[in-house]
């Protein structure tokens, strides 16, 4: 399983990658489990996200949205979910999946295709509906899920996330964990491109929060999951996918990184 998210790096290379899969993503059912695990663990950390009525409860950003799983799972626990990845693909996709007739199809998510650096970028939704020339809209929750090990400027974009928050409003974000040298082989050989850490550092992070600016900064395991991975080197091939009787299971946790703003 890679990231259910595009990498927010202004270098290419990640973004290459996920344009490219976006159209089968939805087809793994891996990342169906991520996005549902990750939904639970902050549901029983964040006691505001609950089955809202139309136009009622928090106001959330999700940073690296991808094709919008979580965000679909998350949807019906909020009031709106601006959804933004930088991949144009992944956007794609989540507007597709948003133009279904189903009954269940969320009505609350708005998707934008946006490299976000500034909490003030006004491809944002307004503070204040019609005013397009105004400040922008500030959120309750942010959300990102496997996103984190993508980014080089870890410090950068906290602080942007910080700066898109509402007084007392919180980051949740949850991603592998670094247990370790053994944390690399997340990722097989042919999926390194755009990949800056092999998941988490619990300590680091934390340290990282709270240097930002991030009161309460917490990293806690959430949950773990099993993953093929590659027994060699670049045994999956050219395309990271192991064919029958390659490769072993490994057990990887995964972390959810807290912190609110003052």
């Amino acid at each position: 399983m890679a990231s259910a998210a595009s990498t927010l790096a202004s270098a290419g290379h990640g973004n290459e990658r996920f344009n490219a899969e976006a159209a089968a993503w939805d087809k793994n059912p891996m990342v169906h489990e991520a996005s549902r695990e990750a939904c639970t663990a902050l549901l029983q950390r964040f006691s505001k996200l609950e089955i809202q009525a139309p136009g009622q409860g928090l106001d959330v950003l999700e940073i690296g949205c991808g094709t919008g799983l979580l965000s679909f799972n998350m949807a019906p626990f909020v009031r709106q979910i601006v959804a933004v990845d930088a991949a144009e693909g992944m956007i794609d996709v989540l507007k597709a999946k948003l133009q279904s007739p189903s009954p269940e199809t969320p009505k609350n998510i708005v998707p934008l295709a946006l490299l976000l650096e500034d909490p003030e970028d006004p491809h944002l939704p307004p503070a204040t509906a019609g005013d397009a020339s105004g400040p922008r809209l500030k959120y309750d929750l942010i959300l990102s899920h496997l996103v984190l090990h993508h980014i080089p400027d870890l410090q950068g974009v906290l602080a942007t996330m910080l700066g898109c928050l509402k007084p007392g409003g919180s980051v949740a974000l949850t991603d592998f964990e670094d247990f370790g040298p053994e944390a690399r082989r997340f990722h097989p050989k042919a999926k390194m491109a755009g990949v800056e850490r092999h998941g988490i550092h619990p300590e680091e992070m934390t340290r990282l929060l709270a240097e930002v600016g991030f009161r309460n900064a917490r990293v806690e395991r959430a949950w773990a999951m099993q993953k093929q991975v590659e027994t060699i080197e670049g045994e999956f091939g050219d395309k990271g996918k192991p064919e029958a009787g390659q490769g072993e299971v490994m057990n990887f946790p995964f972390v959810v990184c807290m912190g609110e703003k003052a």
